[in-house]
């Protein structure tokens, strides 16, 4: 066992951004997700996980967003979160991201603000079962929608791949999340803890398929600010099967 702590060394921007690097030469979906967690567990304060964010936080989630090729959500993160599009260009890009949200009704509101306030058409996919007049709002909205058979994780990230958007950034929800984990995709976990405890009925950062999937992961970086502690974690690939 090691002390972490205290530490006397601030990180700048370009050293902030080594250390969250995506691995080179990408021939497939790398998969990083994103959630802010309180000191007890919750994933939201108020229904939105804005209320558990902090300078600290917000610094290292823009930064991952100027890392990514694409920002990944559930529907339901997405009107929750009421979300728009990504501002800062990808780093090497001269355009921000896109969001790809997950949603197999189709139901998002094509005056929302994912439609409305971006510099880059969102992409939907959606099943090729969801009502082809949502489909249609969502298209004439600006949106490039795909209906896919099935969205499933290896669905999904099948067709980000074959897209050439490999630095993949999850931001939730819980749902996706769960599913994401239930099939061995995620490969990295960077988890904000607030120094909040929250009680309640919040839930956790992933709900999926019933059952437990067990996958073993290794500590990558410690960093703290203000008592908020930024986690990053990586898929062990040392690490033998868990039964």
């Amino acid at each position: 066992m090691r002390m972490l702590l205290p530490l006397d060394r601030d990180l700048d921007d370009a050293q902030l951004a080594a250390r969250y690097a995506y691995p080179e030469d990408l021939g497939a979906p790398f998969v990083r997700v994103c959630f802010v967690a309180s000191a007890d567990g919750a994933v939201s304060s108020g229904g939105r996980s804005e209320g558990l964010s902090s300078p600290a936080d917000r610094r290292v989630f823009r930064l991952l967003r100027r890392l990514a090729d694409v920002i990944l959500v559930g529907a339901g993160t997405a009107r929750a979160e009421d979300y728009r599009g990504a501002r800062r260009p990808t780093t090497g890009r001269d355009t921000p991201p896109p969001i790809a949200v997950v949603t197999g009704s189709a139901r998002l509101d094509p005056a929302g603000r994912l439609f409305t306030d971006t510099r880059v058409p969102p992409i939907v996919l959606t099943l090729a079962a969801a009502p082809a007049e949502r489909r249609d709002r969502l298209t004439a909205a600006g949106a490039d929608v795909v209906a896919l058979d099935r969205l499933t994780p290896d669905a999904v990230l099948g067709e980000l791949g074959r897209r050439g958007l490999h630095r993949v950034l999850c931001e939730g929800g819980p749902t996706l999340l769960g599913e994401l984990v239930a099939a061995d995709a995620v490969d990295e976990l960077c988890l904000t803890v607030a120094p909040l405890l929250v009680g309640g009925r919040a839930g956790r950062i992933a709900t999926g398929p019933d059952g437990e999937h067990l996958h073993r992961l290794e500590l990558a970086d410690v960093l703290q600010e203000d008592g908020v502690l930024l986690l990053r974690y990586r898929r062990d690939i040392r690490a033998t099967p868990i039964e």
